[in-house]
C-alpha cells in the first residue's frame, strides 16, 4: 500500500508542477491574462510542499519524481494539448516509470 500511496503523491506533485508552469506559459504564449500567474505560482508552491511529504531521501525523490513528471507530461500532452502521443512518447514514459519504481521501490539495507 506505501506504493500506491508514493505514487499517488507523485502524480498530484507533477500535476501541480505543470499547471504551475502551463498557467504563465498561457499568459506569456497566448497572450492570456496575467492574473494566470497567481495559481500559478500557487500551484508551484503546492508542488514545493507535496515533494517534501516523502519520507525519504530528497535526492532519491526528485530523481525518481521525474519518472513520473515525463508520463504524466505526455498524459497532458494528449489531454489538454490535443496531442496524441507517438509510440515513442509511450515507451519513452513507460521507461520512465520503471525507472521511477526501481529508485523508489528496490530493497534497501542500511
Amino acid at each position: 500500500m506505501p506504493e500506491l500511496k508514493t505514487l499517488g503523491l507523485f502524480l498530484l506533485t507533477a500535476l501541480a508542477e505543470i499547471l504551475g508552469c502551463y498557467l504563465p506559459y498561457l499568459w506569456l504564449r497566448e497572450g492570456k491574462s496575467a492574473w494566470l500567474l497567481i495559481p500559478g505560482a500557487l500551484s508551484l508552491a503546492v508542488f514545493a510542499w507535496l515533494l517534501s511529504l516523502h519520507p525519504t531521501a530528497a535526492g532519491r525523490v526528485y530523481a525518481a519524481y521525474g519518472g513520473v513528471y515525463i508520463f504524466v507530461a505526455i498524459l497532458w500532452l494528449w489531454s489538454i494539448d490535443g496531442v496524441r502521443p507517438s509510440v515513442w512518447d509511450l515507451l519513452g514514459s513507460t521507461i520512465a516509470l520503471l525507472g521511477m519504481a526501481i529508485i523508489m521501490f528496490a530493497p534497501r539495507h542500511g
